[in-house]
Formats: structure tokens, C-alpha cells, sequence
């Protein structure tokens, strides 16, 4: 496991304690076996950034994303990587943006189900950031397609062609926007 409840700890001193929510996600076989992919040496979380520059929220599109559709970008922890720098590498990675964590927003406990029950225990850390500079030039292109601002208005219509796919993994990202929309 590569977040440790004294990490968490430690982000909640520095950026506020935040709300819970629970997710049971049904995803198909296909879908299932990707997450699963995606646990290397034990992985089961991703951290989620809202990244706000003045009125805008700095969004991502990945390559196989139907036109039309950007979310929060989000990552995982490298084994033995602390949240500050796993957060800056990604950022970096994914939009080309510096940034200042400013508040835990959520912290998520998700089940992704499949038709025989089997279930994917994941977790995710959703904080609000500041943009502090850089150029949107990304340099994650395997996963990365394009980068923008995007009001925060725009997010009902991300959500609706989210909740329309046959992907859970979009519906949970729907719920967790909504989520944290509740909080913000």
C-alpha cells in the first residue's frame, strides 16, 4: 500500500480534514481487468486535483474521451513517494502547471463491482489547488490527449456525457465531481 494513514494524517493537518464518501461502481470484465492493471505493487488509490486559475479550473481530455468530455486530472503515488512531490510530478506531467494544494476536499472509498461480484477496493484524495505557473504543456502523452480551462459551468455537460458512457470508471467521475461541487 503506498499511502499510509500517516500520510493522510499529515495532509489533513496542513489542508483540513475532509468529507468521506462511499461508491459501489459496477464495471463490465474489460473494465475490471484494466483497474486491476493499474495496482502495481499494491496500488489502490489515485489523488484527484481541482486546479483553479482566477474563475477557470484546469481540465484534461484522455485519448479515448468522446469529443466533448475533460475532468479534474488526477494520478497516482510511486512507491515510497510522499503526497507533495507525487502530487507536483503529476501535475507537471498531465497539464504543464505548478501548483499550491489549498484544501483535502474528499476522501473516497469506491468498490468497483463486476457481474460475479468480485470487487476492486480504490481510494481517492481529491484536494483543491491554485495554479502557480507553467505553460500547459504536458508531457504525459500516452494518457494526455489535451489540456484546457474550463469554467466550472461546464461541468454538468462533462457529467452528462459521462453518465451516458458504458464506462463505471466515468460514472464515478461524475459522482465525484458532483461530490465535490456538495463541498465547494
Amino acid at each position: 500500500m503506498f499511502v499510509t494513514d500517516a500520510m493522510i494524517h499529515r495532509m489533513e493537518k496542513l489542508y483540513g480534514h475532509p468529507a468521506h464518501r462511499s461508491f459501489f461502481i459496477p464495471v463490465g470484465d474489460r473494465e475490471y481487468d484494466y483497474i486491476r492493471s493499474t495496482q502495481k505493487h499494491g496500488r489502490d488509490h489515485d489523488f484527484t486535483l481541482y486546479i483553479r486559475k482566477s474563475s477557470q479550473v484546469v481540465v484534461i481530455a484522455k485519448h479515448f474521451y468522446p469529443p466533448g468530455l475533460y475532468r479534474a486530472p488526477s494520478g497516482g503515488l510511486n512507491p515510497g513517494e510522499d503526497f507533495h512531490d507525487g502530487i507536483n510530478r503529476e501535475a507537471l506531467e498531465e497539464t504543464g502547471c505548478r501548483i499550491q494544494l489549498k484544501r483535502f476536499l474528499l476522501q473516497t472509498a469506491v468498490n468497483f463491482t463486476r457481474a460475479n461480484h468480485e470487487a476492486i477496493h480504490w481510494r481517492s484524495f481529491v484536494f483543491l489547488a491554485d495554479y502557480t505557473g507553467g505553460d500547459f504543456h504536458f508531457t504525459d502523452h500516452y494518457e494526455i490527449k489535451e489540456v484546457r480551462l474550463a469554467d466550472w459551468s461546464e461541468f454538468e455537460t462533462f457529467g452528462r456525457i459521462m453518465r451516458e458512457s458504458d464506462k463505471g470508471g466515468l460514472h464515478y467521475r461524475a459522482a465525484l465531481h458532483d461530490a465535490v461541487t456538495e463541498l465547494l
